[in-house]
Parts: structure tokens; sequence; C-alpha cells
């Protein structure tokens, strides 16, 4: 008789991954509908393109490996891998580059590591900083720009076409540049009152993207609610990258005000929905602190510093890195001990 194989760890739950990871999806989806009013089409048809290339790529790959499709496909990890590469990607970008996005998540960042719960990165992450890093035109300039569904965005045909057609350039009168990559670059010969005056930052923080993350932090709050999630891992995320743009952009003259990094570019959906993957974050609670704390301070140096304006992919890889690490002198209390055993082998501690 044939078992199939998983990964640990073997806990019991009445929550399958199936179930855990829908309620990913649905919670995701006030920040898809948010993105589309008012961004246009773009994340939309990005996030249907993206999950069928998951599930494809998924496919192929288990059937290379001889491993039953239908049993591995029903976890939905593939579709969420594909929902969050659509959701991050440019309303605009050309269909290849998600495509090339999304079987590198799959086959390279998640399969050839032996598929779910033995990959150490953040397998939608790897996908997207590989074709930011690749097809750096594709991916900086074709960003929607902020105009309400029902106003002059695009139509859903002609968005489509600007997909499929695959192009790298922007389209004039369509695109624009986010808020922080606007701020990043002009506030070096700008006053923060000029750089403020720019249409991408309307009359809020920054018009669009505030109500995008506001969705998403609601769509994250409910999967702590659920107990999808624990709270540790984006408090610390958020009240890290807070106390850095404290602490060094207090002057709005030279560096992005703290609004600004709180509510535009990926931060929300970095904090509740990316750094909070269970199988590539820390797993005690106190090791979830040190790693959300370790995402939230990369982000504010390589947005303050570094050659990006946002910076959620690369600290999550990097802070991935550091897990191993962190789980090894963070270890949970150990089933009838007080306190869990920390420090160096033969070092005389206990």
């Amino acid at each position: 008789m044939a078992f199939v194989q998983q990964s640990s760890p073997h806990a019991h739950n009445a929550r399958p991954t199936s179930k855990v990871m829908l309620w990913v999806i649905l919670a995701s989806l006030p920040g898809l509908l948010v993105q589309t009013l008012f961004f246009g089409w773009g994340n939309l048809i990005n996030v249907v393109w993206c999950i069928a290339i998951a599930l494809a790529s998924e496919a192929a790959i288990l059937k290379l490996r001889s491993k039953p499709v239908a049993f591995f496909l029903r976890d939905n990890t593939a579709a969420v891998t594909g929902l969050l590469l659509g959701l991050s990607l440019p309303q605009f970008a050309p269909w290849w580059v998600s495509a090339v996005a999304v079987i590198s998540a799959i086959v390279i960042a998640k399969q050839l590591y032996g598929g779910l719960g033995s990959n150490p990165f953040n397998p939608a992450m790897v996908g997207y900083a590989l074709v930011l890093i690749s097809f750096p035109v594709a991916m900086t300039t074709n960003w929607a720009e902020p105009a309400l569904l029902w106003g002059k965005a695009p139509g859903f045909a002609d968005t489509l076409a600007a997909i499929a057609s695959g192009q790298q350039t922007a389209v004039d009168g369509w695109t624009m540049a986010t808020p922080l990559d606007e701020y990043k670059h002009k506030i070096a010969n700008h006053t923060a009152v000029e750089v403020l005056a720019h249409p991408t930052f309307g009359d809020g923080v920054a018009k669009g993207w505030e109500w995008v993350n506001a969705a998403f932090l609601a769509g994250g709050l409910l999967l702590i609610g659920l107990r999808i999630i624990t709270w540790h891992i984006p408090v610390a995320f958020l009240a890290a990258l807070a106390a850095m743009s404290l602490a060094f952009g207090s002057n709005a003259d030279q560096y992005a005000p703290l609004s600004l990094h709180l509510l535009a570019g990926a931060t929300m959906l970095g904090a509740f929905f990316i750094a909070t993957d269970p199988v590539s974050a820390a797993t005690s609670h106190q090791g979830k602190l040190i790693y959300g704390a370790g995402i939230g301070i990369l982000v504010y140096l390589i947005r303050s510093w570094g050659n990006y304006p946002d910076a959620v992919a690369f600290s999550v890889l990097l802070m991935n890195f550091a897990v191993p690490f962190i789980d090894y002198y963070t270890p949970p209390r150990t089933y009838g001990h007080h306190k869990a055993r920390r420090g160096l082998p033969g070092g005389g501690r206990s």
C-alpha cells in the first residue's frame, strides 16, 4: 500500500492546509477589490493569470516527480503563491514577466526544494525579486496611475490588450511612478511640500494606496482573529518600521514620512500576507518577533538608502536566510520544562 510522504510538522489540526490557504485567499479579496477600484483591472487580470500559471506549473513538476497531482493541488498553496504575485506585480506587467515570476516561484523556490514544508525561502518573493532584478524596466514603469474604475481608468479590454502585448515599456497616460518611488527620487532636489503636490499623492497620504493598505490591514486582522496567523510578525514588522522612521526620518525634506512608509507600497500586504508564510518564517513567538522586526528594519534601510523604492521582497528573503539562526537561539519551551534551553553547546547554560 502506497502512502503519501509529507514534510513535518505532522500536527493534528481541525483546519487542514487547504482551508487555511482558502482563508488567506478570502482575506486578501478586500485588498484586491480596492486595488481594482483605484487602479483598474490590471491586478485582477494578473491574479487570475498568475494563479493559472501556478497551478499548471505545480501540476507539471508534480507529474515529473511522480507525485499525486490532485492531492497536492488541493492544498491551495500554489494558488496562494499565484495570488500574492498577482497582487504584488505592476498592473500593466507583461504577461511573460508574470509567467517567469510564477514559474520561478513554484518550480525553483518550492518544488526543487522538495515541495511544501521544505522550501527555506518565500516562493512568491523569490519570483518577484528575480523578475525585478532581471526586468527592471517592465517592473518599474508599468504601475497604473491612480484613477477610479468608474472614472478615467482604462477598461478591461484595453488593460488586457496592454498586458497581452508583452511590451516592457509603460503605456503613456496610463502609468505613473509609485508614491515611494516618486518621493525617493524627487526629495533630493525638492521640498516635501513640492513633492507631495504630485498627483500620485492626491489629497491624502498616497492616492489610492492608503485605501489598498487599509484593506489588506483589515484582511490581516481577520486572519489574526481566526488564528490563521499570530500577531507577532505583523506587529514587530510595523513597529520596527515605525521606530526606524521616527528615529532616522523625522525630517520630511530628506526622507519619506512615517505615514508614507505605512500606507504606501506593499507594507500591509507584506506584514500580514507575505512575511507570515508559515514555512519560511521563524517558528517560536520570540523568534517571530525578531524575524518581523528584522524585516521592518530592512524595509526602512532599503527604502531610504537602497536602490529600490519598496523593499518587502528583499527584506523577507534576507530574513529567510536568518531563520535557522533565529530558531536555534529561540526554541519554544520544551513540554514539561519551565524554560527553553538556550546558549552555545557546552556553554554551561541549560
